[in-house]
């Protein structure tokens, strides 16, 4: 059965990102926020720089122009969800690789009702950019086929018989959960994928 939570707000679970240190970095978390919340096409330079009291030529001395900043964005987004996710589910599961395996879904669900959640920045990023072979594509998909090999390493861990279709499975319950959100609106969405993981599970990792 699923969990009843009684932690930390999602905020304060996921923590913040360290504060931009110059210009560029500034710039960066600017951009990362209003490209999260209007989408990547919808926002232009002159409102990035406005927001983040930079001047143009400073800009062109970050970047050479809107889609170098796109992909430099969605690596920083990377790098930060990253340690915060990594943060979040020992917070909530331990340090047993087999908990961590269930507990990312615990995190998804408190993700998923909070306020402010405003669907997967990497989806969405893929979803802007198709074209495969598009450099900024090529950002949103380099973050999902690492969360893929790190479910890979943490199954090894756990004790999987097979960990790359180990991988392959929870990875596509992880998206299917996503979509149901984001797409179907369901704020349920990871507590009703909980116990399908649970018995991915049972069935590749034996428990000691």
């Amino acid at each position: 059965m699923p969990q009843t939570h009684s932690v930390k707000p999602v905020a304060e679970l996921f923590g913040v990102p360290d504060p931009p240190r110059n210009a560029r970095e500034r710039l960066l978390d600017t951009a990362i926020e209003l490209f999260y919340r209007n989408g990547f096409n919808a926002v232009g330079v002159d409102r990035i720089l406005a927001v983040a009291g930079v001047a143009k030529t400073t800009f062109y001395k970050c970047f050479t122009g809107k889609d170098d900043l796109i992909i430099e964005a969605v690596r920083r987004r990377d790098e930060w969800e990253d340690q915060a996710w990594q943060r979040a589910v020992r917070e909530l599961a331990g340090d047993d690789p087999r908990d961590q395996l269930v507990g990312f879904f615990d995190v998804l669900d408190l993700w998923f009702n909070d306020p402010d959640f405003g669907g997967c920045i990497f989806i969405n990023t893929a979803a802007e950019f198709p074209n495969p072979h598009d450099p900024v594509h090529e950002a949103a998909a380099a973050h999902k086929r690492r969360n893929r090999d790190a479910v890979r390493d943490l199954a090894r861990r756990a004790g999987a018989d097979d960990p790359e279709t180990f991988a392959d499975q929870y990875t596509m319950l992880l998206e299917g959960t996503l979509i149901l959100r984001q797409v179907h609106g369901r704020n349920d969405a990871a507590r009703v994928a909980r116990l399908t993981v649970e018995r991915l599970i049972d069935e590749h990792i034996r428990r000691p």
